[in-house]
């Protein structure tokens, strides 16, 4: 079929360059030096990094600490980054060992809290690091400067104070001495864990100067490794004899699809709940004894969700619990797939016709067994990729298969008029990369969320901005934004609608143009919730990670998408959707 479209100016050719050219500058100067085959210094992009006054590091040009941004970079950073010479970038191992470095593979594989990416440690100081996208490279490269920046702004002001004298600070003394808000300085003690002091008296003693090196890079690269990556996925479908049944793809998390479907966590409930009587945990204890005493507005299978991640977490690496649940979950047609790929998105696939109907969760509906039973259809749900890497999964899995029935996209973002914990459902989104703007027929609208919505708000007919980076946005291009009516901010949803575009017209995706997806061949849904705002430069995101009460927006989209994906294959009877409601009550 053809896709409606029309060549209409860009949002830069309509007037957005004024307010973006800081922006746009900063983007052209990294990546034009990174062409070198040499190393580049970091702090030649700094005086571009600043200039560019982003709206997640706004204090970037001022003497003034900016522990938002600072504490933002920390997080999706590993802590061996500081005693770096050199950190190298590239697509995938063998281009390493071709230019000399490596076997990375034998090298200590480090982790970034925040950000799910295959760093690597020779032990001398040489950082090796994957790229699974371009928009790997527009993430990581203002995360380093802005580390940076920060770091050797603290240096300066610790050492003309000359503290810390002795001892260990704390959060309060350094708020105090060096300047920024207690809870910031909770937040990066947090960060750095009981090595806290030595850190700060390490930011002391040394100027940062960083190294970075890029080693060549291409689309087909890119493409060569997505393609490694699917390969399993692909695998597990022709070995379980899936390969031509219908498939719903899902962009989401790894967790509460799964859980939804599977009632492993509910299977669990009495060690869960003793767990949680004698952990003490400050958040799950008292939500539990609200829940005992009839006073909690949650959803109890929410609560049990986050206390079974919290629960298998605290077992010993190597417990028996681990395989159990493994060995359960395939018992209902559950096939969990990690990736050794630079592209680290773990995948699920899920059988439908092998689930349990007695085990999914009470919230879905009644299930027909019989119709169950006989469902083809099959679920592959995907960790969220970043940015670009959104295109070239959907890219390659329409290229392997051509009985895709749904794609659903659901992800965070943040907002320009909501409130964190809400869920928006767009009807238009803009690509930056393309430059293209999506006219959605969305599959989803409030009516499908709010039944199970108990925390937050549920928006629909919004607009929302596919960006490059986190950093690569201003005050001024946000508030551009903003009059346009775009209130919704994320880096997946642009990708995916280039993908979609390719499956539905003979067409390469469209380059500045308008699109409407009103008639696909597929159904097509895509949601967002919120995880944090611009201006608060991502502190939520930064903090402890996804809370209990930031659960009942994932958990409602998430209710919101398998609804649908049963709907259209007649398991469930659509006109339950208006009027079950979210359980409260524990067992």
């Amino acid at each position: 079929m053809a896709v409606p479209r029309l060549r209409v100016p860009s949002q830069s050719q309509a007037g957005h360059a004024l307010s973006s050219d800081e922006v746009e500058l900063y983007h052209r100067t990294y990546t034009t030096l990174l062409r070198s085959s040499g190393e580049t210094l970091v702090r030649v992009l700094e005086p571009s990094h600043r200039s560019m006054n982003s709206s997640l590091h706004p204090l970037a040009a001022s003497e003034e600490l900016d522990l938002g941004a600072f504490l933002y970079a920390t997080q999706r950073l590993p802590r061996e980054v500081p005693d770096a010479k050199v950190i190298v970038m590239g697509q995938e191992a063998k281009v390493f060992s071709g230019n000399g470095i490596g076997p990375i593979e034998d090298w200590q594989p480090l982790e970034a809290p925040a950000r799910r990416r295959r760093w690597f440690h020779d032990g001398s100081g040489m950082l090796a690091v994957l790229l699974a996208s371009a928009s790997d490279l527009d993430d990581l490269i203002p995360t380093l400067v802005a580390y940076q920046i920060e770091w050797n702004k603290l240096r300066v002001r610790q050492r003309a104070l000359d503290w810390p004298r002795d001892g260990d600070p704390t959060p309060p003394e350094c708020a105090e001495a060096l300047g920024g808000s207690e809870a910031d300085w909770s937040r990066l003690c947090d960060a750095w864990g009981e090595g806290f002091g030595a850190r700060l008296r390490d930011v002391a003693e040394r100027r940062l100067n960083l190294r970075v090196r890029m080693l060549g890079g291409s689309a087909v690269g890119y493409a060569r490794m997505t393609r490694r990556w699917w390969r399993p996925v692909r695998e597990t479908l022709a070995e379980q004899g899936l390969q031509e049944r219908p498939i719903y793809f899902v962009s989401s998390n790894a967790h509460s699809i799964v859980n939804l479907l599977t009632g492993t966590a509910r299977e669990r409930e009495r060690e869960i709940t003793e767990w949680v009587d004698a952990s003490e945990d400050p958040d799950l204890k008292p939500e539990l004894d609200r829940f005992r005493a009839g006073e909690a507005e949650g959803s109890w299978e929410n609560f049990l969700y986050f206390a079974a991640r919290e629960y298998f977490s605290a077992q010993p690496p190597g417990s028996d619990i681990f395989e159990q649940r493994s060995a359960e979950e395939r018992a209902v047609g559950v096939t969990h797939l990690s990736s050794r790929t630079a592209l680290r998105v773990s995948a699920q696939v899920i059988c439908l016709d092998r689930l349990d109907p007695a085990a999914i969760d009470p919230r879905l509906g009644v299930a027909d067994p019989h119709r169950l039973a006989h469902c083809p259809a099959v679920i592959v749900n995907i960790e969220y990729p970043l940015g670009l890497a959104a295109y070239n999964i959907l890219r390659e899995i329409t290229e392997d298969t051509d009985r895709l029935r749904g794609v659903y996209v659901l992800g965070k973002a943040a907002t320009l008029n909501a409130d964190v914990g809400d869920v928006m459902i767009s009807s238009v989104i803009h690509d930056e990369h393309s430059g293209s703007t999506y006219w959605l027929d969305n599959a989803f609208s409030v009516d499908h969320i709010a039944p199970f919505l108990v925390f937050g708000s549920g928006l629909d007919n919004q607009r929302a901005v596919t960006v490059k980076s986190t950093f690569l946005q201003n005050r001024s291009y946000l508030d551009y934004y903003y009059r346009e009516a775009f209130t919704v901010v994320e880096m997946e949803a642009g990708p995916f609608c280039d993908a979609v575009y390719e499956i539905a017209d003979v067409d390469r995706y469209p380059v500045g143009e308008a699109v409407n997806f009103s008639k696909l061949p597929i159904d097509f849904g895509i949601i967002h919730y919120a995880s944090d705002t611009p201006y608060t430069q991502a502190r939520t995101l930064g903090a402890r990670g996804l809370s209990y009460y930031g659960m009942d927006s994932t958990y409602a989209s998430s209710l919101a998408i398998v609804r649908r994906v049963l709907t259209l294959e007649g398991v469930l009877d659509a006109s339950l959707s208006r009027t079950l409601r979210t359980s409260s009550d524990p067992r």
